[in-house]
């Protein structure tokens, strides 16, 4: 893998060496981060099984490096421009109204971004030791009550990580982060440096409006909130959105904004949120790699003499991806390219090919180690390996029609079919171990009880980073190290949009908006049958225009609430949930997976919506057995307790 030149190379002005520098001390600290992060619980697993010890502290480590990866992904994410949104490009604007509208959204995304810089600060400093007395004569009051309304410089104490580094320090990458991800929002504004100055001067006005304008703060929170609607569908970031509304409603309310950055510490703090950078990154190591190639030699070999066994195969090996990388179109990204011209040569016509893959971009979602499936179990208190019990028989029937589809395809055409040869698949088996035995590894780990799960997705980390490296010699250092940044930037990407999704959940729980909606759903919907048919629609749609992690923090505290009074099982409830959102994903015309489709196969999205609504239906169908069978998931679960 060649490095991108114009990333490589400092520009030859001051301010260029200084940019670049600094740009590559942020991608140093950011891959070291991701390595310890492997690390630690590895060294922890080693040392208690075989020494009897391990190390203090390591779990509070974990928890802490997890936020400043989210954190500095996040930055690096601005920086790249690589957050996640819910509208694609708006290049078919005309030029002029093109740049009014990239104006805006800096200027909102900036704005967004100082008021939870302060929100944070204030989080930090109630963390530090109380201020000294003589900081009254430093600090102006309108400055301590702009960055602590609520009084929080006088609450004092200290707690510490591992016993030595103070909590507040690791805490002050939240603030950190907000003020830099503003500053690039300003940065990326425009090139010229009126614009730049006009959007950064704006800033601290901002910042003083909540105070200027309390007495009308309730009045002011619908508008604001349709000007992020409006700039979320133009192209801001989805977490713009969310921590906007967040901050929106908490001021309207008079509630400290400080709940907001509390709620993104404590759930990207949480003991098992380390296992969404980890299997994300082991996810990648085989992206980068030459795994696909061999996996796809392996998936041939064994399903190639069946009718369509070369798009069985591509089902499966899409699957295989997805169960590592999660619902974030790495599948799609990194082996359609791969696939497509594979399954064009063995005979498959270009609809049916771009469709498939298109449509097993988020096929394994269900079957472990999802990363979805983990969250969920974290959100909804239902102990992660019930989920992954719960999940296994839907996730089969998800990806078993597609592959009854892909042979049905092969027997009317003759496409992708070869005779098995038994030295073929030995070899190709033998040629491909390591990486065969991955999700194996994985499974014994987690459910025989070796270790926890986040030292099952650390293990797996460092055996694909032996095994892609040293066996397989696939990646060099400079492309492991350039690997661990972009995987950053993917993981800033999701972790920041679940930290400030978590501040919103907190105001709708204190507005007790779940208990509200339970109490209509019981009103409204009278049977077990007519709310499950609801939910299936309501949740498509969510899928549809959310990104299923924030869809996850927002949206499952509201519905367990509601199914409670159903008798709905949780996990049952979650596999559902998973399903449908997995739907909306392919749902035109603005299903995530048809956008990463159009972009990845360069065809247009309307093509690429027809081309996967076939496999759409199949698995709609599919949806709606998993929903009104709860055997599949609830009688799966016992039997295997």
């Amino acid at each position: 893998m060649k490095p991108d030149p114009d990333t490589t190379a400092p520009s030859a002005s001051i301010f260029g060496r200084v940019a670049w520098w600094a740009g590559r001390t942020e991608d140093a600290i950011l891959a070291i981060a991701l390595f310890l992060m492997a690390l630690i619980p590895v060294v922890e697993l080693v040392g208690r099984t075989w020494f009897n010890t391990g190390i203090p502290g390591a779990t509070e480590y974990l928890q802490h490096l997890t936020l400043w990866i989210g954190f500095l992904g996040a930055m690096l994410a601005t920086r790249e421009g690589k957050h996640l949104k819910i509208a694609a490009a708006m290049n078919w604007l005309p030029p002029r109204v093109s740049r009014v509208v990239d104006y805006l959204g800096a200027f909102i995304s900036a704005a967004v971004c100082a008021g939870l810089f302060g929100a944070s600060l204030a989080l930090v400093v109630a963390e530090a030791p109380a201020l000294p007395s003589w900081t009254a004569k430093v600090i102006p009051d309108f400055v301590e009550h702009l960055l602590d309304p609520f009084g929080l410089f006088e609450s004092g104490g200290l707690t510490t990580i591992g016993g030595w580094i103070p909590i507040w320090a690791a805490e002050a990458v939240m603030p950190l982060g907000f003020a830099v991800m503003a500053i690039r929002f300003i940065l990326h504004a425009s090139k010229r440096a009126w614009v730049r100055a006009l959007v950064g001067l704006s800033l601290p006005g901002v910042m003083l409006l909540p105070i200027l304008c309390s007495g009308s703060a309730s009045q002011l929170v619908l508008p604001g909130l349709i000007l992020l609607v409006i700039a979320a569908a133009l192209g801001t970031p989805i977490f713009i959105l969310l921590g906007g509304a967040a901050l929106l409603l908490f001021w309207g309310n008079n509630v400290t904004v400080a709940a907001i950055p509390a709620e993104t510490y404590r759930i990207v703090a949480s003991p098992i949120f380390p296992t969404i950078p980890l299997f994300t990154l082991a996810g990648f190591i085989l992206s980068e790699s030459h795994a696909s190639e061999r996996l796809v030699r392996v998936f041939k070999a064994l399903f190639g003499w069946i009718p369509g066994g070369l798009a069985v195969a591509a089902t499966l090996l899409c699957a295989f991806f997805t169960t590592f990388t999660g619902a974030s179109g790495v599948t799609i990204l990194a082996l359609g390219g791969l696939l497509l011209p594979v399954l064009l040569k063995g005979g498959f016509r270009e609809n049916f090919s771009i469709g498939l893959l298109t449509s097993t971009g988020s096929l394994g979602l269900l079957l472990p180690p999802s990363l979805v499936v983990i969250l969920y179990g974290v959100i909804a208190h239902v102990p992660i390996i019930d989920m992954f019990k719960a999940g296994l028989v839907p996730g089969i029937l998800l990806i078993a029609p597609i592959c009854l589809a892909c042979m049905w395809q092969g027997f009317k055409t003759g496409a992708g079919r070869a005779p098995f040869r038994p030295r073929e698949a030995a070899t190709a088996i033998w040629i491909a171990k390591w990486e065969v035995i991955m999700p194996i590894l994985v499974l014994v780990l987690i459910f025989g009880g070796f270790c926890t799960l986040v030292e099952a997705s650390a293990v797996l980390v460092v055996y694909a980073l032996i095994v892609e490296t040293l066996i397989y010699r696939d990646l060099s250092l400079q492309v492991v190290v350039a690997m661990l940044v972009k995987c950053a930037a993917l993981v800033g990407g999701v972790l920041i949009i679940l930290g400030v999704a978590m501040g919103l959940t907190s105001y709708l729980v204190d507005a007790q908006v779940p208990m509200h909606a339970a109490t209509w759903a019981t009103k409204h919907l009278h049977t077990k049958w007519l709310f499950l048919l609801a939910l299936n629609g309501g949740l498509i749609i969510v899928g549809c225009f959310m990104d299923i992690y924030s869809a996850l923090v927002v949206v499952v505290p509201l519905i367990l609430p509601m199914a409670e009074p159903f008798g709905i099982h949780p996990a049952h409830l979650g596999i559902i949930f998973l399903a449908n959102l997995q739907l909306g994903y392919l749902t035109p015309p603005v299903g995530m997976n048809l956008f990463l489709a159009s972009f990845r196969f360069e065809r247009p999205l309307t093509t690429v919506s027809r081309d996967a609504l076939f496999f759409l239906f199949m698995m709609a169908a599919v949806v709606l057995l998993i929903t009104y069978v709860p055997w599949l998931t609830v009688g799966v679960l016992e039997l295997l307790q």
